[in-house]
């Protein structure tokens, strides 16, 4: 075993056994290579990266590459999950080297930790238009040598590009007037009428993109096209529920195998929004179904949510892309017998199949499971109701399924991805009134207030094997801060809502910069890298600076907190000029720009939960993501709560004029009703 032996990271866990001499990320290994003046290998990935374990099985458990790997570099292995601030750093040096990003990332250091030539995947021999990793290797090793003058050029030169790049481009007049209406002609331009996403394949879910349109009376119809389409697509598990993580055609068909936490969280609130401005059931029976797979599948015994499942299926000779989740007629039938016929023409079954392992041909065709005809459509067809038929042969699927060997689950916690399960579990809770879910979001916030909460109340970014690790970033202050904004809205409990509060204090605190007007990644007290960043742009997760810019428009919303609202509006601005230059992947900022620019609309329910129940249930039914709904047993420290007498009244409130209170649900579905059109369609725009 090498040094990786005594991580926590599944990740790095997996190369324990390499006979690469990996490092962890730390001064040992750049020590190392300054003793022994060689470059670094920093090699980037997770643990359910199918194309991560093709390059470890190809080269670094190949006895010949690695002694080439050992003898020429110091070798530095990075779970991009548990260090995303150094994934962040090195995969901008990788994009501006090659125009492109992605894992695996293999990228070549100076023992100043300063990058000169970086690639993703390189293969054993030469193919995909690339040199063989053994080649790179020799031709690294060969510049460091014989060119070393121009390699250190190389790497000072980047250095200072990826300091440069790390700063946003503002406008000094912010957003203009009809910012929110171009971003949504930005969008409609580059959508896709006929099969639902933006661009072509490879087609991501998006949903900051998704979640901003539904913002926007004129954008909602590309928001719900889109979630039909990835619904009824093979992105989608129909028998487990949840979302796979992208798909590599136009069509929604064929996914890349592996679930992420925070892909499947994500949907799950923007399709529970869809279900609110729709009433369509077929958004709250995805968000339901996306919710039992992750309680089932990914949720710890001690409420805390792991990260990721892999898309290969382990076997005797190595990993196949998708066997579990595939299949065959044969296999269909032999589970179900004679009810296999409608299976296999509802989940669309041939003996051609759809996909095909290209490293596995032996396996031959299968078929991802895809329903193009609703179930409604599919019994007009047949002349009977075929819901409850369709159901058992699911559950029936799934049963056997679950029989086979599973795919790899990356066990660790990590708090920014948990604070978007946290809020999905809550927002779930309150728009469906199922009380499990809000129980199962309780559990995650007295499990990370107990394991990941430090003294002082700052937060660890990852728990692993009873160990908290790493310290805290942005993503996880931010991102945790909002689930338990939507954890007070679901249950009404205030301390979840003044634990957004500290958590807002340590984000301006640690990670605010005044003179820059931004947010950075990383806090004072996390290692130094080559540069701080300050992201704005959504990645798989919405954006650093997004998170905290909502989460800052939250606080001036419930605490009147007018410095909070400055600084989100200086956020925004501050990637003004980006916005403005593409929509596309700055979903959102254009939600805080949205939430910014949307008039103040505040709900107080004041009662005991028996007596609020009815005025939330109908308070959920009405699609207003920017109302600051506040359930509380009776007046307290807040803004909206003062001088309010409880018994299950509610309070609704429009830019500072209230309607009269009202305990009739009738009534306050009156109110709401009125107000819904100024709430969610700005009568200003954007965020000056």
């Amino acid at each position: 075993m090498n040094r990786l032996a005594q991580e926590s990271s599944p990740y790095l866990l997996q190369h324990r056994d390499n006979p690469v001499d990996w490092y962890p990320w730390g001064d040992e290994a750049f020590a190392e290579a300054r003793r022994r003046d060689v470059p670094v290998l920093l090699s980037v990935g997770y643990s359910t990266c199918h194309w991560c374990h093709v390059m470890a099985h190809e080269s670094f458990e190949d006895a010949q590459t690695a002694a080439q790997m050992n003898r020429d570099f110091v070798n530095v292995k990075v779970d991009r999950e548990e260090r995303p601030d150094v994934d962040a750093v090195y995969m901008t040096a990788t994009q501006a080297l090659t125009g492109q990003g992605g894992w695996p990332m293999t990228v070549f250091l100076t023992p100043d930790r300063e990058p000169f030539y970086a690639g993703t995947y390189f293969p054993p021999q030469e193919g995909y238009g690339l040199p063989s990793f053994r080649r790179v290797l020799a031709s690294i090793a060969d510049v460091w040598v014989n060119r070393r003058g121009q390699a250190l050029e190389n790497a000072q030169a980047l250095t200072a590009h990826l300091k440069d790049l790390g700063q946003p481009r503002g406008s000094a007049g912010g957003l203009p007037d009809g910012a929110l209406a171009r971003a949504v002609e930005h969008l409609r331009r580059v959508f896709d009428e006929t099969l639902g996403g933006f661009g072509d394949a490879p087609k991501f879910p998006a949903p900051t993109t998704l979640d901003f349109l539904l913002t926007q009376p004129a954008g909602r119809d590309m928001a719900l096209h889109t979630l039909r389409a990835m619904g009824r697509g093979g992105i989608h598990d129909h028998l487990g529920g949840g979302f796979h993580r992208y798909s590599v055609d136009a069509q929604w068909l064929v996914p890349h195998f592996e679930k992420m936490l925070y892909d499947n969280a994500q949907l799950t609130r923007t399709l529970l929004r869809a279900h609110q401005l729709t009433g369509d059931e077929e958004f709250a029976d995805l968000a339901r179904r996306t919710l039992a797979y992750l309680e089932r599948e990914m949720l710890s015994p001690t409420g805390g949510f792991y990260s990721a499942q892999d898309a290969d299926t382990p076997t005797e000779h190595g990993g196949v892309e998708g066997l579990t989740f595939t299949w065959t007629p044969e296999e269909i039938r032999e589970v179900l017998g004679g009810g296999a016929d409608l299976a296999l023409q509802y989940f669309n079954v041939t003996p051609d199949g759809n996909f095909r392992d290209p490293h596995r041909p032996e396996y031959g065709s299968r078929s991802v499971l895809h329903t193009p005809t609703s179930a409604s459509a599919l019994a007009r067809d047949l002349g009977e109701d075929v819901g409850a038929r369709l159901a058992d042969l699911r559950a029936r699927l799934l049963a056997a399924r679950q029989a086979r060997t599973q795919p790899g689950t990356d066990d660790k916690v990590l708090t920014s991805w948990n604070g978007l399960a946290l809020a999905a579990f809550s927002d779930a809770a309150r728009i469906l009134g199922e009380p499990h879910h809000l129980d199962v979001a309780r559990r995650n916030a007295d499990f990370m207030h107990r394991e990941l909460r430090l003294q002082g109340g700052t937060l660890r970014h990852s728990f692993k094997e009873g160990q908290a690790r790493v310290e805290g970033l942005l993503e996880d202050h931010a991102l945790y801060a909002l689930g338990l904004v939507a954890l007070f809205q679901a249950g009404g409990d205030l301390a979840h809502l003044r634990w957004a509060r500290e958590l807002w204090e340590i984000t301006r605190r640690d990670f605010w910069d005044d003179a820059a007007g931004v947010f950075y990644a990383t806090g004072g007290r996390a290692e130094t890298l080559l540069t701080r960043q300050a992201p704005g742009f959504d990645s798989a997760v919405i954006s650093d600076n997004a998170a905290a810019a909502l989460l800052a428009v939250w606080m001036h919303r419930y605490f009147a907190d007018e410095a909070a609202r400055t600084i989100a509006e200086r956020t925004v601005n501050a990637f003004a000029a980006d916005l403005l230059a593409a929509a596309s992947g700055f979903g959102g900022l254009w939600q805080a720009a949205a939430f910014l620019a949307a008039p103040h609309l505040e709900l107080a329910i004041v009662g005991t939960p028996e007596d609020r129940a009815p005025l939330e249930r109908e308070a959920a039914r009405h699609y207003l993501p920017f109302m600051a709904l506040t359930p509380a047993e009776e007046g307290g420290d807040l803004p909206v709560l003062e001088g309010r007498p409880g018994g299950g009244q509610a309070y609704l409130c429009l830019n500072h004029a209230c309607r009269l209170p009202t305990r009739d649900p009738e009534g306050l579905a009156g109110q709401l009703r009125e107000v819904t059109a100024g709430a969610v369609t700005p009568d200003r725009d954007a965020g000056s």
